[in-house]
């Protein structure tokens, strides 16, 4: 209002109340109107009147000028000359008790003319204001352009607004903090005790034009919090409370550029941060499936990415499998959330992969192809065994909690002494894999170490009189299984893995015992091997096992 009242066309005005108040009254518009106010005047409105409505009646003009008061207006200008002569004593002390500017407008000076001039300054003053927060906007920018981070977002912000803030990450990590209370940070991360609620922003001239904003109440006060978004996807939040008074129009544009920045700013730290991730898959990739000679420059790459060459490695593969229901209703979504999801849960093993390593304290390289996941966990020789299988429990155990529905198998090697030999652990490590999934079901763990038995067998099988003698011996069996879905061969696996125990190889199929006998018998007519034999049944086992390695 002070502005106003400097405008050429305000000369001839007279201020009734205090000239203090001209300096805290703002005014963000301008209007002409008469009895009845009803909902025609908003907050920070300068009101003109003729008082026109109320036919020379005192009582009714006191009540117009309690219904802009009561309205939000700034300033109120009656013209008078014509319906209003003089301006009653009581309407003065109204305007004074509630801090609203009056004014005496002479009735030769049209308002017109006040509208136009005021409405002017209201326009260079908003441009201004525009050009003010542009040019804040483009400092936050330069900001994250120029490599800078969250913390010096959080600082222009307080700089030009007063307003404390705070910038958390998705999972809530305070990342940037500007005189903001960090016990309702920890209240709302619920870290601490203590109650809250949240309750609608109403400032409506804001919530017209702009994001919505959420409100939170304490017993010590409240708190206001913008969304970080990037692609539809939450980055982060920004958490801020009213500073010296309540919020401006640029106040609050000034915090939606800081949540602009920060999602910048996030997008490309995922951007670094998935960049490293491919170098670093990339790197590992190569070292497993490349027999390359670890030279003195490849250890400086890894020394780089921070791997550690030279300590020896057990070589961890293993395939990561899912529910068909979750796999079903992903894919038929679509094919980006199929893509989405399938890095969200690299990410989750990736986490729990480094968290395992973290509690055993061993270092750790990792890497994702089609489905698997390459693990090169530190170990010593002696106790390789006994370190993978306390790191996979740990894995394997949040792993479940996490994500419903997942099936890990894994094929385990320690080459040698475990130093610089990643491409030939790699290869056993497959290699485990590959007869874990021909002797048991998906979940497994498959030690190289623990198949001597079938790499023999694999290598007698490139024999044509071996493999003679096998189809020879099974050739019957394996007809009848397949005519009749009686599972035969599987049902001489179980007898054979508890040393012919028909007791507990019937509990373990879940079949009566005679049932067992009955399956039992017939697998000796359809061999003509006796399983009391020992020649017999080591001449079935074998053909069984080998058969099994082969048919894939």
């Amino acid at each position: 209002m002070n502005d106003i009242m400097e405008l050429p066309v305000m000369e001839k005005s007279t201020l009734l109340t205090p000239s203090s108040l001209l300096h805290k009254q703002m005014v963000e518009w301008i209007s002409v109107i008469e009895t009845p106010v009803e909902d025609f005047v908003k907050q920070k409105e300068f009101v003109l009147s003729t008082g026109m409505g109320c036919n020379n009646d005192p009582k009714c003009l006191e009540q117009y000028t309690r219904d802009v008061i009561d309205s939000g207006a700034s300033a109120i200008g009656f013209a008078t000359g014509r319906y209003i002569f003089t301006i009653p004593d009581t309407i003065v002390e109204e305007c004074e008790r509630n801090g609203v500017v009056l004014l005496e407008v002479p009735w030769e000076v049209r308002f017109g003319d006040i509208m136009q001039e005021v409405l002017q300054a209201i326009s260079e003053e908003k441009r201004e204001e525009q050009r003010f927060v542009e040019h804040i906007r483009q400092e936050m920018v330069d900001c994250v352009l120029n490599g800078e981070g969250l913390k010096e977002i959080s600082s222009l912000v307080y700089e030009h607004t007063s307003i404390p803030v705070a910038i958390s990450d998705k999972d809530r990590n305070v990342r940037a903090n500007h005189y903001f209370d960090r016990k309702m940070i920890d209240i709302l991360n619920q870290n601490e005790a203590g109650a809250y609620r949240s309750v609608p922003f109403t400032q409506t001239s804001y919530l017209e034009h702009h994001y919505p904003i959420e409100k939170y109440e304490f017993d010590s006060g409240e708190c206001y919090q913008l969304t970080i978004l990037s692609n539809h996807k939450k980055q982060g939040y920004l958490l801020f409370k009213e500073g010296k008074g309540a919020f401006s129009a640029s106040d609050l544009t000034i915090l939606e550029h800081a949540v602009t920045a920060c999602a910048l700013f996030f997008v490309k730290e995922n951007a670094i941060e998935m960049t490293e991730i491919r170098l670093k898959d990339n790197f590992l990739l190569d070292l497993a499936r490349e027999n390359k000679e670890i030279s003195d420059g490849l250890m400086e790459k890894g020394h780089l990415l921070g791997y550690n060459l030279e300590k020896p490695y057990v070589c961890i593969a293993g395939d990561l499998q899912f529910s068909k229901e979750i796999q079903t209703h992903v894919t038929s979504i679509d094919s980006n959330v199929a893509s989405s999801s399938m890095h969200s849960r690299n990410y989750y093993v990736q986490s729990e992969i480094q968290h395992a390593a973290d509690q055993i304290k061993r270092e750790r390289m990792t890497a994702f192809e089609d489905g698997r996941v390459i693990i090169f966990l530190e170990a010593d020789k002696e106790s390789y065994m006994e370190t993978t299988h306390q790191f996979l429990d740990l894995v394997e155990r949040r792993l479940h909690e996490l994500l419903a529905g997942i099936t890990v198998s894994w094929g385990i090697s320690f080459h040698g002494d475990g130093v610089k030999v990643f491409y030939e652990s790699y290869q056993e490590a497959v290699t485990a894999l590959r007869f874990g999934y021909r002797r048991e079901e998906a979940g497994f763990r498959t030690f190289f170490a623990d198949t001597k038995v079938n790499r023999l067998l694999l290598s007698i099988s490139k024999n044509e009189e071996v493999v003679d003698l096998v189809t020879y011996t099974l050739k019957d069996l394996i007809e009848y299984d397949e005519k009749r879905q009686a599972d035969l061969l599987h049902t001489f696996m179980v007898y054979n893995k508890y040393n012919s125990n028909v007791s507990q190889t019937a509990r373990a199929m879940n079949l009566h015992r005679q049932s067992l006998l009955h399956r039992l018998r017939n697998i000796e007519r359809l061999t003509g091997l006796s399983l009391l034999e020992a020649d017999d049944f080591f001449l079935l086992e074998l053909s069984v096992r080998m058969w099994m390695l082969i048919k894939e």
